[in-house]
């Protein structure tokens, strides 16, 4: 006999949604939203940005972001994936942004973290990594619509709750 595991898409008895059932043994594969976890990073004046070196959107420009894993806090993922893609250290100064994304079953928790020392290096994620100034920001070539939103917000809150006031305020 052969077990195949989940291979059957129905709505089980108390559900109320299709899961994928075995028809062997009953068992139901639960597919969850996937946690995102990242940070907008700075030093001093500079924001910390990594070239996408891997699909999707490879080439592209993002801050460190990925996939918790298992057995970590979503800071921990954070700045596990501030190491990662960018070879950089970081304190986390507070939760910036959670976006839910259900059109890719996604939900993504971004923080704000002040980089220890100014020294990164491309991780092997990672095509290059820079620090740049807000004005330097490559907006046209930023991998997905949340790194301009995080970028943006993480600018309208400085000031507040951590960061020390910097420049003069975002207008919109």
């Amino acid at each position: 006999m052969r077990l195949q595991g989940p291979n059957l898409r129905m709505i089980p008895e108390g559900d109320d949604r299709e899961r994928l059932v075995c028809g062997d043994c009953g068992f139901i594969a639960y597919e969850n939203p996937k946690v995102i976890v990242g940070a907008v990073c700075t030093w001093e004046d500079k924001y910390l940005l990594c070239r996408r070196g891997i699909e999707p959107r490879v080439g592209y420009w993002t801050m460190p972001v990925g996939y918790m894993e298992l057995h970590e806090t979503t800071e921990q993922g954070a700045l596990r994936e501030v190491w990662e893609e960018a070879r950089a250290r970081a304190e986390i100064d507070a939760l910036l942004a959670i976006y839910s994304i259900p059109e890719i079953s996604q939900v993504h928790m971004i923080y704000r973290a002040r980089m220890l020392s100014p020294d990164f290096a491309a991780g092997p994620e990672s095509q290059d990594v820079v620090l740049v100034s807000w004005e330097d920001i490559p907006w046209d070539d930023l991998a997905y619509p949340n790194v301009r939103w995080s970028l943006e917000y993480e600018r309208q809150m400085r000031g507040q709750s951590g960061f020390p006031p910097r420049g003069r305020p975002v207008e919109g």
